[in-house]
């Protein structure tokens, strides 16, 4: 019975004493995977501290109030700096239905994004653009200029504020115009004449969430100073930007987008002036490699001269199917095939009872994505415009980080 008894005792010892180094073994474990992270921690820090600057990686799955994921770096950051940017460069050749061929070359633009977190409430971003390569003395439209400079005061998921020069919240292009975010070689043109992308304004905007799920944008900023003797571009022309305005006259905007189910943003916005009002609706859908998204927008003018060219009407619209085909198979890059229809007439009526013919372009292409950050495009639009057809066959290089 002794022995019996002593045994039990040894055994339960042994058990007992097993649990305890069981359970010390995994505090033990715990303790290493904090200090692992800690010291990560440290030597980041250390490395943003010696070198000012910011690794954060641009992410096309991170967008801050609608920004791309370049523009949206600083958002994310770490370290007070952040540095980003994208660019694009392009071969197109245009075949016309009158036997005429035009080919170019060009690097279509460079930004360059640099943001500075004075806390982690207020923050400075800004966007500073080379287009077309550079500077020339031609009169070529090539540029360099600030696209966007302002400061958020973040102050609460329903309320913040934004103070400077901003990218206009209107459609999907304007904010989001960084090459990987849209799978055709050139922005819609409906981005180009309708809602004028890139198009940044000095103002003042609120924004935040209205519940989960839906998000508005309120602004007050400086209206279009429109350009009657620029014929299509008659509103991109008036883009006051980031340049001296004079005599600047006051616009609203007001913005409301819906985020409540999973991959798909669905939304509307409206521009207001004492003399023109433009208004768009806007549907970004993604789902298992397929993507759907397009923009419709119409513009009205009041107050014009009766009987004369000057345009009271405008719209434009397009629609973009796409399915990376690459999702079936095991492959971590990405090839999404496209195609695309556009219609739109930037002088769909003027003062005299006129307009000018719509055009509609039919896009097919695909995208190459050998990084997340780096896109191959090619694409073969069929433009039409009274009956007459230009085939026009792009390749294009773009890039974000």
């Amino acid at each position: 019975m002794k022995l019996t008894k002593t045994t039990l005792s040894i055994a339960t010892a042994l058990l007992f004493s097993s649990n305890l180094m069981a359970d010390d073994i995994a505090d033990l474990k715990t303790e290493i995977a904090e200090l692992k992270e800690q010291t990560q921690a440290l030597i980041d820090e250390g490395a943003n501290t010696q070198t000012g600057f910011n690794y954060t990686i641009a992410d096309n799955e991170k967008s801050y109030s609608g920004l791309g994921g370049a523009a949206s770096k600083v958002y994310y950051s770490k370290s007070p700096l952040s540095i980003g940017g994208y660019g694009e460069m392009y071969y197109s050749n245009t075949n016309n239905e009158d036997g005429t061929n035009q080919s170019e070359t060009q690097v279509k633009r460079f930004i360059t994004y640099l943001g500075y977190k004075f806390s982690d409430n207020i923050i400075l971003n800004t966007e500073l653009e080379y287009e077309g390569g550079g500077v020339t003395t031609g009169g070529s439209g090539d540029e360099v200029k600030v696209e966007f400079i302002y400061i958020d005061f973040l102050m609460h998921k329903n309320l913040n504020l934004r103070a400077g020069n901003f990218l206009i919240p209107m459609g999907l292009t304007n904010q989001q115009h960084e090459p990987t975010l849209f799978t055709t070689v050139q922005r819609p043109k409906t981005s180009y004449y309708i809602i004028p992308s890139t198009w940044n304004e000095s103002g003042a905007m609120a924004y935040g969430n209205i519940i989960d799920g839906v998000e508005y944008k309120v602004a007050a900023i400086n209206a279009l100073q429109l350009d009657d003797a620029a014929g299509d571009k008659w509103l991109r022309s008036g883009r006051g930007g980031s340049f001296k305005v004079v005599d600047p006259k006051l616009a609203t905007l007001a913005r409301v987008d819906y985020t409540g189910t999973n991959g798909l943003l669905l939304g509307a916005s409206v521009y207001n002036s004492s003399d023109v009002l433009i208004w768009d609706t806007h549907v970004d859908y993604k789902q298992n490699g397929a993507r759907l998204y397009g923009t419709y927008a119409q513009t009205s003018r009041s107050n014009e001269t009766p009987n004369s060219t000057n345009v009271t009407e405008s719209f434009g619209g397009y629609l973009n199917a796409s399915f990376d085909v690459l999702s079936l198979t095991s492959s971590d890059n990405k090839l999404p095939l496209f195609v695309q229809y556009e219609s739109y007439n930037p002088q769909s009526k003027r003062a005299d009872g006129t307009s000018r013919d719509a055009t509609t372009d039919i896009s097919l292409g695909a995208n190459y994505f050998p990084h997340p950050q780096v896109v191959v495009k090619a694409d073969y639009v069929m433009s039409t415009t009274n009956s007459i057809t230009d085939n026009i066959a792009s390749v294009s290089l773009g890039f974000i980080f």
